[in-house]
């Protein structure tokens, strides 16, 4: 969700003004996807790289996420979201977590969408720490690994491969987001900023993502080629 800051910049407003601004369009997206029946759905809210930025910015971050969970958790329940924060959590300070926990304990029994929210976020940390926790099973399976990296970034449920990845503001990398997850992912590259993207920016990607051909590596059948020519 790449533009807050410089959407922010374009207006003559604080950057903060921006992330505040970046949080509503998340409410719109997270509807919007919950009725395209979006199975799940995961927004990178604060990268391990975050932590870089100047201390009020990242302050007045935190201060979003908390007001986020406070004011969403119950709109999520009405439309039986399941929010699950993943990530790392000894970083964070002990209130948050705890808003974390009851949000999550919250919505536990939803089941109409996976709403997962990366915080203190990095694939690569992820990657290294499960490799590190499994140093001492020996060998070790696929399914191990993935039990292990879901026990590290403190999943509630073991999402699914990312099928659409979308990143906004003209970006065009992964910077370090579910790298595992994103292998044979769809990128879906957009110029608008982040509080500009909305339902109808998502269902396009959402209609592109529909004409792609998904072979993973194999080879389209006969039929399938002769149905995508008409």
């Amino acid at each position: 969700m790449d533009g807050n800051g410089r959407w922010a910049s374009r207006r003559h407003l604080p950057r903060g003004a921006g992330h505040r601004a970046g949080a509503k369009a998340v409410d719109g997206i997270v509807a919007a996807a919950a009725r395209s029946g979006v199975d799940t759905l995961s927004l990178y809210a604060f990268s391990a790289a975050n932590w870089g930025r100047p201390n009020k910015e990242v302050n007045g971050l935190f201060t979003l996420l908390h007001h986020q969970l406070l004011t969403q958790t119950q709109k999520c329940l009405d439309q039986s979201i399941r929010i699950n924060v993943i990530g790392r959590r000894d970083r964070l300070n002990s209130a948050l977590i705890e808003l974390i926990e009851r949000s999550e304990k919250a919505t536990a029994h939803c089941t109409a969408m996976l709403l997962r929210i990366a915080v203190d976020y990095s694939a690569q940390h992820s990657l290294i720490e499960t490799c590190r926790r499994l140093r001492s099973v020996g060998e070790f399976d696929r399914s191990e690994f993935i039990a292990k990296l879901n026990e590290v970034d403190h999943s509630a449920l073991s999402a699914p491969a990312v099928d659409l990845l979308i990143r906004t503001g003209g970006e065009k990398r992964l910077s370090d987001f579910l790298l595992w997850e994103c292998a044979y992912a769809e990128l879906h590259f957009v110029d608008c900023l982040w509080p500009d993207f909305d339902e109808s920016a998502f269902s396009l990607a959402l209609e592109e993502y529909s004409r792609r051909d998904r072979r993973f590596g194999q080879v389209a059948s006969l039929e399938a080629a002769k149905s995508r020519r008409g």
